[in-house]
């Protein structure tokens, strides 16, 4: 595990040590700010909730994420959570932004955990998240063992068949083609082992161009950000080993909330030029 940003422990420390809201100081500032608002009751109630954040992070770094990141996606959620409060439903603010933290720190593990996209719809998202702590239940004795698929698709209400899908896509990290087979005299890696599906040559060009023109399309549009956004989309998105927002931060002389509004312009900038060129048609 790494060491923990000396930045971070202070968030935390700082976060953990914010005032706790009564409901009716939480209602105040939650209508000060739909109703004028207004920025300071906006950020005292984020402020309060801030440990919301902290404490839901650090039931996801068991997927590898950093800390820090899990936080920063919180906060996201928070500030979310602060802008779609209704405070005359009846509801605490507390718990409908543990609901968008938590919302945002699963999209931001879904979309990094792996290479592969491993959560597609609503099934296979409580699947991810679930997997775990149910086969954990189904060892001790605690469902009915029918068939491990058949007993985790009854226990979480979903499609045996998503199960299976899951099991497989969970049952390790992403794994190299290019690694040697443990069962292979010859020493051959598993690249080998795989089936030739026997794509015609002509069909086979034409996807490598269009995954070139692709790949081209985005490091353009990358190259063509301003000088801070580029550097923070290498570093974040395109490098073999991505750095945090506090050590782009740090080097850049920026918080690292301000490199997260940078990412995310550098991102929609990137989407956009994209789409752009896309509809361009090929030359012939």
């Amino acid at each position: 595990m790494q060491a923990r940003d000396p930045r971070t422990s202070r968030y935390i420390r700082t976060a953990m040590a914010r005032e706790m809201l009564d409901p009716d100081t939480e209602h105040q500032l939650a209508l000060a700010w739909r109703d004028h608002r207004d920025e300071a009751a906006l950020h005292r109630l984020i402020s309060a909730y801030a440990r919301l954040a902290v404490s839901v992070a650090g039931r996801y770094r068991r997927y590898g994420m950093s800390l820090d990141d899990l936080i920063q996606q919180g906060n996201l959620g928070l500030m979310r959570a602060a802008e779609k409060y209704d405070p005359d439903n009846g509801a605490r603010f507390s718990t409908y932004a543990a609901w968008w933290i938590r919302a945002s720190m699963q999209e931001y593990v879904m979309r990094n955990w792996s290479v592969v996209r491993t959560a597609t719809n609503a099934a296979q998202k409580k699947l991810f998240f679930h997997l775990r702590k149910t086969l954990i239940k189904l060892e001790n004795g605690e469902i009915r063992r029918e068939g491990l698929s058949a007993s985790v698709a009854r226990e979480l209400d979903v499609p045996e068949a998503q199960v299976e899908i899951m099991l497989g896509r969970m049952s390790g990290q992403d794994l190299s083609l290019n690694v040697t087979r443990g069962d292979d005299a010859d020493g051959r890696d598993w690249m080998e082992a795989l089936e030739d599906d026997g794509v015609e040559t002509e069909a086979e060009v034409l996807d490598r161009l269009e995954l070139r023109r692709r790949r081209g399309m985005l490091y353009s549009a990358v190259k063509a950000l301003p000088e801070r956004e580029r550097r923070i989309m290498t570093e974040r998105h395109l490098s073999e080993s991505p750095r945090t927002l506090s050590e782009i931060g740090a080097e850049l002389g920026i918080s690292k909330e301000r490199v997260r509004q940078l990412e995310e312009r550098a991102l929609s900038r990137v989407t956009h030029a994209v789409q752009e060129a896309a509809r361009v048609p090929v030359s012939a």
